[in-house]
């Protein structure tokens, strides 16, 4: 199991006081938008926190996670629904890296460095930031802009799907690198990239997990 956030025990909190009730309601009852509070809204309706109907809103299900949903999901690991990483390397221009994001339509590409362990990650808003300003884009190298380690957010093959999710919900990222971590002859530890674990990853397992429920159910 894992803890909710801040944010999603005050999301069920007004459900519970106020359902049923509508995203919008909730996003404004939490000066957030609809958006930010699109991916909570998903993991506690997926994990049987909530129940969604269409044009009536949001109501709490006390059964919480003691349901069929709940159970199954957490047999599934990463290593279940991972796709192909994004990777470019440390040397290459943010022009390249431009480019590899929209041939690759990714939202995040992972730095790697000449040994081709994880270095950094460089998102579409870093490049979009990039862009607008005097950066020659052909020249810098990528690694001038990402975000470094140890400050890079990773999830394993082995972690719960559920984990994962928890960790792009509450840092607020598009994706988690799947590493495998390696520790070297002088105790550095090193991580290679496997996979990439995303948003749209888990909205597929969740999809298949409702249909795969109502046909047993």
């Amino acid at each position: 199991m894992f803890d909710l956030n801040q944010r999603q025990e005050r999301i069920i909190e007004i459900v519970q006081q106020n359902g049923p009730i509508t995203g919008e309601k909730i996003a404004e009852t939490l000066s957030v938008t609809r958006a930010a509070l699109r991916p909570d809204l998903a993991i506690l309706t997926m994990s049987g926190y909530l129940e969604a109907k269409p044009r009536v809103g949001y109501t709490y299900k006390s059964e919480g996670f003691h349901n069929a949903i709940r159970r199954i999901l957490n047999q599934y690991r990463v290593k279940d629904c991972k796709s192909l990483p994004v990777v470019i390397s440390e040397s290459s221009s943010i022009y390249d890296a431009i480019v590899t994001l929209f041939t690759e339509d990714a939202g995040t590409i992972y730095v790697v460095d000449k040994d081709n362990y994880l270095n950094g990650v460089v998102s579409r808003k870093d490049l979009l930031k990039t862009t607008l300003g005097q950066t020659d884009l052909f020249k810098v190298p990528v690694s001038v802009i990402m975000t470094r380690m140890p400050n890079v957010i990773t999830c394993t093959l082995e972690e719960t799907v559920v984990e994962a999710a928890k960790k792009i919900v509450d840092h607020e990222i598009d994706s988690l690198p799947v590493v495998r971590v390696f520790v070297g002859d002088f105790g550095q530890e090193r991580q290679e990239v496997v996979g990439r674990i995303t948003k749209t990853n888990i909205a597929r397992l969740f999809l298949d997990l409702a249909y795969k429920t109502n046909k047993e159910g």
